[in-house]
């Protein structure tokens, strides 16, 4: 997803929390016409949380017949973007060919490398009925060494992701590994991401990592003395045997692994260097990115703040 209407940094509410929480960030709702977008990272007190430097969660949205996603082409560098819904359907085109409809359960790691640009819309057979969309979309950091790899694209079905219960907490191991499994979604880090579902009165032991953030999707969770609400992204201190009870029905995502250096970001762009930012920017502005092939007259203008 384009930065293009909402803050690079998101205007949220920091909370300090207990003994196991850094930090619980509450993102302020932007919309967008219809469609709301939570945005938990980048904020000014956590720029990433292992390699993850930005975290979105789109929707729930209802979108009546005629209207949907609708995002023009635009670029990125020198990062991964990582796609996950929950209900829904997106339609990934990008520069290197990608036709890819996005489906829930499935992930999509697009790798930008020196340079790739995507749309994210969707099938007109979806755009002509009523229809919702819920999802997660995050970018990771690529290591310097390979911030100027060749672009790449990987669709992992729903099927291939590793699925488990945790004392009867249904739980899936989107990237890295966790409980016993390994996900086969390609990293550049030791990486961390999985959901699970719990019901009323289950707890969850949640995995180490070096760095964590625990989103709650839905409904309302216990964490040593503090509740957590919807769409509250809480940082983890390092600590083992971390558990969490749900006191309604929950979903969460967690998210993490080893901490990184400093990366630069402006607008869709992330680096290591600035001088390289501002590159891509120029790039950008004279068409020197190459164009999504079946969908490459409408793009987005580079932000006149930027």
């Amino acid at each position: 997803m384009s930065t293009q209407d909402t803050q690079l940094e998101s205007d949220c509410k920091i909370q300090q929390g207990c003994a196991a929480i850094e930090l619980i960030i509450e993102p302020k709702d932007t919309d967008l016409g219809g469609f709301s977008v939570r945005r938990c990272l980048p904020v000014r007190q956590k720029r990433s949380v292992g390699p993850w430097l930005f975290f979105d969660e789109m929707g729930a949205a209802e979108f009546t017949a005629g209207t949907g996603i609708n995002v023009r082409p635009h670029p990125h560098i020198n990062l991964a973007t990582v796609t996950y819904l929950f209900e829904g359907e997106i339609l990934h085109r990008d520069s290197l060919g990608s036709c890819q409809p996005i489906t829930p359960g499935a992930i999509n790691l697009m790798v930008a490398g020196k340079g790739i640009v995507h749309s994210e819309r969707e099938r007109p057979e979806v755009t002509a009925q009523q229809h919702r969309l819920h999802g997660l979309q995050l970018w990771m950091a690529l290591p310097e060494a390979d911030e100027e790899m060749e672009p790449a694209f990987f669709h992992y079905p729903a099927t291939s992701i590793p699925a488990t219960r945790i004392n009867d907490v249904p739980v899936r191991v989107l990237i890295g590994s966790a409980y016993g499994l390994t996900s086969p979604v390609k990293t550049f880090y030791e990486t961390l991401y999985l959901e699970a579902e719990l019901q009323a009165g289950q707890s969850l032991i949640l995995p180490d990592s070096e760095e964590r953030g625990l989103y709650l999707v839905s409904g309302q969770i216990a964490l040593q003395d503090n509740q957590i609400q919807e769409h509250q992204l809480v940082i983890l201190k390092t600590a083992d045997n971390i558990s969490i009870t749900a006191s309604a029905p929950s979903r969460i995502a967690l998210i993490g692994g080893e901490s990184i250096g400093k990366r630069f970001m402006e607008w869709n762009f992330v680096s290591s260097r600035k001088e390289r930012i501002a590159q891509a920017k120029q790039d950008w502005q004279q068409g020197r990115f190459p164009k999504v092939p079946g969908d490459d007259v409408e793009f987005i203008e580079l932000p006149p703040e930027w």
